[in-house]
């Protein structure tokens, strides 16, 4: 199939093209240089922009914490439901929405690439069922090393090559695409009842700490040459003070650097930006933490933004979950999966008028404002723990508009509202700059080379939008943008209409991306590991891999490593 996408306005950082009037040519899944103009179907995009279509680095949509929030939150689907209609399927959940659901809604917007953040190993199966049941978007998944005994033992011992084969088997055998460090040790010693307070505590039993774990995984990560960084949950997340921890863990692998490139992405960072020795003296760190990037380049952020709304918050931050349940006394599910992780899960609402959720709030906006090269941090709520992925319109809007982020500071918490940096920030982002922030410096942070922009040969993945750059100031009229954000003039997949007029029409499945790892020295499955598995799992080692063909579309990526 051809399509001809005429006289649009185009944003596409990655190629440097700035609002340019031009045409954008299909062919089957791809873009092309031309199509033959009499046969091709044509879009006449004349007064809308034309961006990539959307990509999201960090958003909890499958896996085995997001069921159980479903099954925990039956309120959390009464309200909001989909109705089914001819091109799409019922569902359910304003937090959590049912898989179907989920892929509806980014593609609404415009949205078609998902990475699902966090993925127990020993649950893959379950997480990539559920990644099969979510159409209308490529997706993949981060599984979760950083507490994985293997790794423990093998970074301990200081065998860092060793450990880089057994990762990549791991990544490989559950068709996993990053590395994802949550709380690293922490989740151990949660096991036993405790928590780690520093980079540089013991955990329990393996004699190591986060330091090691962090730079170990990097020195790891670096072997196998993966196309995304590590990805780290910061240690004592959610807590007052915070942002000296996550400065450190910055530091912590500035050595490791070479050259420009990012050796770490702090994901989520707004919960990890307090300042404040408790609750009452909570203040933001994010002017220290911008300053810190804006002076290094080894490090990406995304931002977690927090949404004034009730949601669900889930992690496999077991310790910080319990607090958080102990600060609220609303429902509370704890996890401890075998050899590999933890998880919780409490429902939560961030209130305006809340002093600590209103300094939550600002604090996710003065990092992405403060923080000078939009290439460094990118949009995203931490669906669901700051609120749903549907409300990146309204977010898209507080960095676009100062009037936007004054209407809702005159709103919240007077106090918090004194303690604000946001009334001293002018700045406002311009569509090229939200294309980076909600796009091509996702993608690239990523290293999905096929994604994230527009030129020939990549994926046919775009988003048209109605607003006029040319006619429209989302500084003053920022409601008429966060319009046309929430529903898609149109939004192409893989070449193909799927979006018209904020509607679904045309429904199609996504594949899911994963790593294909090959080491010089693959890693056998010994009988020692066979021991190991029978002694720590339930599950014998044979059971344990995700085969390909248990993918609906499998999109394996090859990775040679330097190891």
């Amino acid at each position: 199939m051809e399509l001809l996408i005429r006289n649009g306005f185009v944003f596409d950082p990655v190629n440097g093209i700035n609002g340019e009037k031009m045409d954008i040519a299909i062919h089957d899944e791809k873009i092309v240089a031309s199509v033959n103009e009499r046969k091709a179907r044509k879009i006449d995009a004349h007064g809308m922009i034309v961006m990539p279509g959307g990509v999201d680095i960090h958003c909890h949509i499958a896996g085995a914490e997001v069921n159980i929030g479903r099954l925990l939150r039956p309120e959390d689907h009464l309200k909001d439901f989909e109705p089914k209609t001819s091109v799409t399927r019922s569902g359910v959940g304003h937090s959590i929405p049912s898989t179907f659901t989920t892929g509806y809604r980014y593609a609404r917007m415009g949205y078609t690439t998902v990475m699902n953040p966090s993925m127990p190993p020993l649950e893959a199966k379950h997480t990539h069922e559920e990644l099969n049941d979510t159409p209308m978007v490529d997706k993949a998944t981060y599984p979760l090393l950083g507490d994985w005994w293997f790794v423990l033992e093998h970074l301990r011992d200081g065998r860092i090559e060793e450990c880089a084969r057994y990762v990549a088997w791991m990544m490989t055998s559950t068709k996993g695409y990053a590395i994802k460090i949550v709380n690293p040790g922490g989740l151990e010693a949660w096991g036993f009842g405790h928590n780690v307070n520093s980079l540089d505590d013991q955990v329990p039993y393996f004699c190591i700490t986060p330091r090691e774990i962090i730079r170990g995984l990097c020195k790891v990560n670096k072997l196998l040459d993966l196309p995304h960084t590590i990805h780290v949950h910061t240690n004592n997340l959610g807590k007052p003070g915070n942002y000296a921890t996550t400065l450190e863990t910055m530091k912590c692998v500035e050595d490791l650097a070479a050259g420009n490139t990012p050796v770490i992405h702090v994901t989520h960072c707004q919960f990890s930006a307090f300042k404040g020795d408790d609750w009452r003296t909570l203040e933001s760190g994010a002017s220290e933490i911008a300053s810190y990037v804006n002076n290094h380049s080894h490090v990406t952020l995304d931002m977690g933004q927090v949404i004034f709304v009730d949601t669900t918050t889930m992690t496999a931050d077991g310790p910080f979950q319990y607090a958080l349940h102990e600060l609220n006394g609303r429902k509370w599910v704890n996890d401890d999966i075998e050899t590999e992780t933890s998880a919780g899960i409490v429902p939560f609402r961030y209130r305006r008028k809340n002093y600590v959720n209103a300094i939550q709030w600002s604090i996710g906006l003065e990092l992405a404002l403060l923080i000078k090269d939009p290439w460094k941090i990118f949009m995203t709520t931490d669906h669901p723990n700051g609120g749903p992925f549907t409300s990146y319109p309204r977010i898209m809007t507080w960095l676009m508009s100062k009037k936007a982020r004054e209407a809702t500071l005159r709103r919240i918490n007077p106090r918090a509202r004194s303690k604000s940096l946001l009334p001293s920030i002018e700045r406002e982002l311009g569509f090229y700059e939200i294309a980076v922030v909600t796009r091509a410096g996702q993608a690239r942070a990523l290293g999905l080379h096929n994604k994230g922009h527009l030129a020939v040969e990549a994926d046919a993945d775009i988003a048209i939008y109605s607003v006029n750059p040319e006619t429209t100031d989302p500084s003053r009229e920022y409601k008429m943008v966060r319009k046309a954000f929430r529903r898609a003039a149109y939004t192409i997949k893989g070449g193909k209409v799927v979006v018209r007029d904020g509607e679904v029409v045309k429904h199609v499945e996504g594949a899911t991306m994963w790593l294909d790892v090959k080491t010089d020295e693959q890693v056998e499955v010994t009988d020692e590991m066979k021991r190991r598995f029978r002694e720590y799992w339930t599950v014998e080692c044979d059971n344990y891999p995700v085969t390909e063909n248990y993918l609906q579309i499998s999109h394996p990526i090859a990775v040679k490593a330097g190891v």
